[in-house]
């Protein structure tokens, strides 16, 4: 069953990457960057759920180069249960991040216009969305 409005995470330990896809479309798109360990992080994680109508979170999952677990992957495995434990209302799965932060890097490189960090998270939470997205629609 395709979630109407849901946000693809790209978690890290000073910003999570945040990405949108509305109305059951397959596009995503770089939304904000929140940053991690802020006192305000779940409060603007809630205030972007309510504004957008969010009803499921993908969560990219990294890896090691040869596909082993990471202490980043247990972290990020951890946010995603705090996750879990701050909004039940919301669904979760969790999606292969591998070497989307190098891609969305590429990617603000080649447009040869400044760029932060926070902006590399967001267009990687873009394509761990648009992954996501892309299997559910091979598998409908």
């Amino acid at each position: 069953m395709p979630h109407s409005n849901v946000l693809g995470l790209d978690v890290g330990t000073v910003r999570v990457g945040v990405a949108l896809a509305t109305g059951g479309v397959s596009v995503a798109r770089p939304l904000t960057t929140l940053e991690h360990q802020s006192d305000e992080f779940w409060h603007e994680f809630d205030e972007i759920c309510a504004e957008h109508d969010i009803t499921h979170v993908v969560i990219g999952l990294p890896r090691g180069l040869e596909g082993q677990e990471t202490d980043q992957t247990a972290l990020t495995r951890a946010f995603g249960e705090e996750l879990v434990l701050h909004s039940p209302t919301l669904s979760v799965s969790w999606q292969d991040e591998a070497l989307t932060s190098v891609k969305a890097e590429e990617t603000l490189q080649q447009s040869k216009k400044p760029y932060t960090k926070g902006e590399i998270d967001a267009l990687a939470a873009s394509y761990i969305l648009a992954d996501y997205l892309a299997e559910q629609e091979r598998h409908v």
